[in-house]
């Protein structure tokens, strides 16, 4: 059979058989979906007051990449919530708040569950509760 007069023409490039190909293989493949973020409010205790640790624990989650807050407490705890993807909260809350700043020395850290918080927000520093 002839092509017709109407038909039109496909050029067929190894340039364009590479881009269709991509194109069947990218939309064949499901793309993994970021995982839901965590949020955790924890209360830390020991000698966490005037020791730095509020601003350590914002440039910590901030690093991190984590939304939420940390504030005073009147009792001389510290209280924060962190919010974000959840191998980084877990890694706040497991490996950098029990340690704290240089001059910490935390005794505990109480973690409870909470909502996220929007990513846009960021890391804050809130006056004492």
């Amino acid at each position: 059979m002839f092509p017709s007069a109407t038909a039109p023409r496909l050029a067929l490039t190894p340039r364009s058989v590479a881009a269709a190909r991509r194109a069947m293989a990218s939309a064949a493949t499901p793309q993994p979906s970021p995982p839901s973020p965590k949020a955790v409010r924890v209360v830390v205790k020991g000698r966490v007051q005037g020791v730095f640790f509020r601003d350590w624990t914002v440039e910590t989650a901030r690093a991190l990449g984590l939304a939420g807050w940390v504030r005073n407490r009147r009792d001389g705890t510290v209280e924060a919530l962190l919010s974000g993807d959840p191998a980084r909260v877990d890694d706040m809350v497991s490996r950098h708040l029990p340690v704290g700043p240089r001059a910490a020395a935390v005794t505990a850290v109480l973690p409870f569950p909470a909502d996220p918080v929007d990513p846009a927000e960021g890391f804050t520093r809130k006056p004492t509760a």
